[in-house]
């Protein structure tokens, strides 16, 4: 299966990920994981993502397609995958489609996992607070959600439009949102 999850920082998809990964013995393929990987590289690719990062900017949508190809390309995902902040943007998520389209294949599912902003707020506190993350800070954390609300949420209604989108409530226990996962991935997988 091929599999997008989304969801808004501190709703827990990093917890969900994990389980996910584990049950389905699909790589986890992480953006974030990706970038720094080929910064460290040095390679041309590595340069041109720098120079965008070294200025606070996120690096473009054809250079983040161009990393994730080549990863979706890797024999371990020839079985599928979960990606886990790709795509970002509905450009983004164009590309993809039409990427795995040329492949002869398509996303089986997309996970929304949605909880209230104030408990992302609370959550990423307190989070902060047990891992030490300077970097989580109220006014950070509010950037972050701002910047979901407007670059990735509209991918909602693009995935929801395609009949792949299944929302997954955060406010349940873990365990209960990794039964409705596996709920969903079980209906997609039957059909």
């Amino acid at each position: 299966m091929r599999i997008v999850f989304i969801g808004p920082p501190g709703a827990g998809k990093g917890t969900q990920c994990k389980r996910l990964t584990e049950r389905l013995r699909i790589p986890h393929l992480s953006t974030g994981d990706m970038l720094r990987a080929t910064l460290q590289q040095q390679s041309a690719l590595g340069r041109q993502i720098a120079s965008f990062i070294n200025q606070g900017m996120l690096a473009p949508d054809y250079l983040v397609m161009r990393i994730a190809k080549k990863r979706l390309l890797e024999q371990d995902c020839q079985r599928g995958c979960l990606l886990d902040g790709f795509p970002r943007t509905i450009p983004q998520a164009q590309l993809l489609d039409e990427f795995l389209s040329n492949l002869g294949c398509r996303l089986d599912l997309v996970l929304h996992l949605h909880c209230p902003q104030e408990e992302l707020v609370k959550r990423m506190l307190r989070r902060a607070m047990i891992e030490f993350r300077a970097d989580d800070t109220a006014e950070t954390i509010a950037s972050r959600l701002r910047i979901f609300r407007t670059s990735t949420e509209p991918l909602l209604e693009y995935y929801r439009e395609r009949g792949v989108l299944c929302d997954v409530d955060g406010m349940q226990s873990p365990e209960e949102v990794a039964q409705q996962i596996a709920d969903h991935v079980a209906s997609r997988q039957a059909s």
